[in-house]
């Protein structure tokens, strides 16, 4: 077993999880924090989704569809629309990670070796998130940089702009509850993978995020409108391009992000006691 695996918190013997207090706990989350860092230090390859996909997609979506949605020569104008909706596809495709990473530790057998020590199981789950959440504000870092290199302006206040970033990165700490429960209920990280562009596929090609929605049929521009992922481009594009209502959609994707980690949460946790 790897040296990051085996910096697992170890607290006396005899307690559990119920007399954990909040001390403790926070303890046991930045030792697994460490180890799960350990474990993308061990292996580097692991951040090329986010070190490239950023790149890739903001360059393919400008030069391939940004001239036939906003004009020939207009690809700046698409920019603006652009790198705000990506921000919210990041999280999305990010969080699918985190699935995937959580079932491949069940099958070599290092949440086993978790769930036999005296730690809140809600600890090892946070752990995943919060090194997730920091591999996602790199590649939003490296979308905003791309975007900036490609004509991208602030037209807002930088507290505004932080405000999407931080909008963004709330939202994609939610969707990860959902792909964590994912990773614990099917049996491969392939399987994971899969049900996950079944999901991922529908909501960011349904949604506000590359194209206007007002040239779509009537029935899908209803879903837009319902799509969580469309109101957080819309709230970002309002407060990195200052114009349109932000308050709206901001507040409607607030609510899915509360509500999603409210219910997936408890049953993520729950599923990795039970899980064998």
């Amino acid at each position: 077993m790897s040296t990051a695996t085996m910096t697992a918190p170890r607290v006396k013997a005899g307690a559990d999880e119920g007399r954990i207090g909040l001390r403790a706990n926070l303890r046991h989350i930045g030792a697994l924090v460490r180890r799960n860092a350990l474990q993308i230090k061990q292996d580097p390859e692991s951040m090329m989704d986010v070190l490239l996909m950023p790149i890739i997609f903001i360059l393919l979506f400008t030069y391939v569809f940004g001239g036939a949605i906003a004009g020939k020569g207009h690809q700046h104008d698409y920019i603006q629309r652009l790198v705000p909706g990506m921000m919210a596809m990041l999280g999305m495709n990010i969080a699918m990670a985190v699935g995937s990473g959580v079932n491949e530790d069940f099958r070599k057998g290092v949440m086993d070796r978790f769930r036999t020590m005296p730690i809140a199981r809600s600890s090892v789950l946070i752990a995943k998130i919060v090194v997730e959440i920091g591999r996602m504000l790199i590649a939003t870092a490296i979308l905003l940089g791309m975007g900036f290199l490609l004509g991208l302006e602030i037209k807002g206040s930088m507290l505004a702009f932080f405000a999407a970033v931080v909008l963004s990165t709330v939202f994609g700490a939610a969707l990860m509850w959902i792909f964590i429960l994912l990773g614990l209920s099917v049996k491969t990280p392939q399987a994971v993978q899969g049900m996950a562009m079944l999901v991922l596929m529908p909501l960011q090609f349904g949604s506000s995020i590359f194209a206007p929605t007002t040239s779509m049929p009537g029935w899908l521009e209803g879903f837009t409108k319902v799509n969580p992922l469309s109101n957080l481009a819309d709230a970002s594009r309002a407060l990195i391009n200052d114009q349109g209502a932000v308050a709206h959609p901001a507040l409607v994707t607030l609510g899915w992000a509360v509500a999603i980690t409210a219910v997936t949460m408890p049953l993520a946790v729950a599923k990795f006691r039970k899980k064998t």
